[in-house]
């Protein structure tokens, strides 16, 4: 995830019908060594992202020479998510996909089921895979088999303006963790107290974005409550998005709105400027805060949980490594995903590129080297991190997601949320039900 949060739906447009590629006569990688591994990333090597990961390159290059090379090419992303995802898709008609791709959490499912990655599974032996984030392992398996190893980690928390709170009269000691969070009840309670104070909106939830942010950001609220979007087998939304316990979580978004705590169209960096006390956003808002917005003293809270059941939930996601099915050379791109994946290489990409870890171990290693925010964030990750649904038609459900809490925001035209769940519930069983039958 990065400060804009971008949404690949161009995956199925080139996946859903080519699962046959997989079966044409597999090309060999460009290298004719069968050490050389060629690997494409969707980031620039002028970043913070694309400097980290050059280091883990030449690390691993180092360590293996004489036996393993890896390549690079690095191939941003556009605006609109295109650029990287139009390259892969050409290769994939082409079949011309190099040893090693990155993937879009969300669309793993996508990928695997079309044939185009070959999973991992038969190379962890040595990957201490008990010490990698569930939220890694649930994002990157499909149907039973792990093909997309995670390389860096994200969350959301609720940033407040510590200023405001105090101005409002609540004590920072009453705050909550992660141990006792607020739950929903508790945090209207606060959304009350701060809005009368600031005599209007409160919270920047980021309805406004109508893009991924509203999936990502938005499904703890329905997972805490026990709702889900679809089931574990990623096979069924009817029964699931529309259900009793995801209803009674998307009222709650939809009370939030109706009560003026959350602006349907927020003032532009509202909470940077100090307009809002609260706004609902990832570890990359740091970086702009520290760097451009310096007066505003600000912590991060958990995600508030569900009266019913008291649980945190909160977002996880980010990009990850995929072994294509193209790929002669298995072992060694296997041992440069490992690799990529290790503690150490973990440590360079979260502290290089302001990420969160993908292991236990190097939130160990880091806990004290980054802020307090980093941390709480790293640390919610551990104790309530949970990927996206992982779905063939993810695209589509996510879409029909954030259309679902669209809709919910114009309360007066959709009063009735289960009408409105209902019918998104329906929208997406269509989508998945068209993609499995590819």
């Amino acid at each position: 995830m990065k400060k804009k949060i971008l949404f690949s739906a161009v995956v199925l447009l080139a996946l859903g019908g080519l699962a046959a590629c997989g079966n044409k006569k597999e090309k060999a990688s460009s290298s004719k060594d069968p050490g050389d591994v060629n690997v494409w990333v969707q980031f620039s090597d002028e970043t913070a992202e694309g400097k980290a990961w050059q280091e883990i390159v030449d690390n691993f290059n180092e360590e293996n020479k004489g036996k393993y090379k890896v390549t690079t090419e690095f191939i941003p992303r556009s605006g609109s998510g295109g650029g990287y995802e139009d390259k892969v898709n050409a290769a994939i008609t082409t079949n011309t996909l190099p040893d090693v791709i990155t993937v879009d959490g969300p669309n793993t499912a996508a990928y695997a089921k079309s044939g185009v990655l070959a999973p991992l599974d038969d190379y962890l032996k040595d990957a201490d895979m008990d010490d990698v984030l569930d939220s890694i392992k649930q994002q990157g398996t499909y149907d039973g088999k792990f093909y997309a190893f995670g390389f860096s980690e994200s969350s959301v928390g609720i940033y407040y303006n510590k200023k405001m709170f105090k101005e409002a009269g609540i004590d920072e000691a009453s705050l909550p963790t992660l141990d006792k969070p607020w739950d929903w009840t508790e945090f209207k309670e606060i959304s009350e107290t701060l809005h009368k104070k600031n005599k209007g909106p409160v919270f920047d939830m980021q309805i406004a974005n109508k893009d991924e942010m509203l999936t990502y950001g938005y499904t703890p609220f329905v997972w805490s409550n026990d709702g889900s979007i679809v089931n574990k087998e990623g096979t069924e939304a009817e029964g699931h998005f529309n259900s009793k316990d995801t209803v009674e979580a998307l009222e709650f978004i939809q009370e939030l709105v109706k009560k003026d705590y959350v602006p349907v169209t927020p003032i532009e960096k509202g909470f940077e400027t100090g307009k809002y006390p609260m706004y609902l956003s990832g570890s990359w808002t740091m970086a702009d805060l520290e760097a451009n917005y310096k007066d505003i003293d600000y912590g991060i809270l958990p995600y508030p949980v569900s009266d019913k059941t008291k649980k945190l939930v909160s977002p996880t996601g980010s990009w990850a490594l995929g072994m294509t099915n193209n790929t002669k050379k298995k072992e060694a791109a296997a041992a440069f995903i490992l690799y990529a994946t290790n503690t150490e290489s973990s440590k360079i990409m979260s502290l290089g590129n302001s990420v969160l870890p993908i292991r236990n171990s190097t939130i160990d290693l880091i806990k004290d080297e980054v802020p307090e925010g980093m941390k709480m964030l790293m640390e919610q990750n551990q104790k309530s991190g949970h990927a996206r649904p992982v779905v063939v038609a993810y695209p589509q459900v996510s879409r029909a997601f954030q259309q679902a809490i669209q809709d919910i925001t114009f309360y007066d035209e959709n009063p009735d949320v289960q009408k409105v769940a209902d019918a998104r519930a329906k929208e997406m069983q269509q989508a998945i039900d068209a993609s499995l039958k590819k």
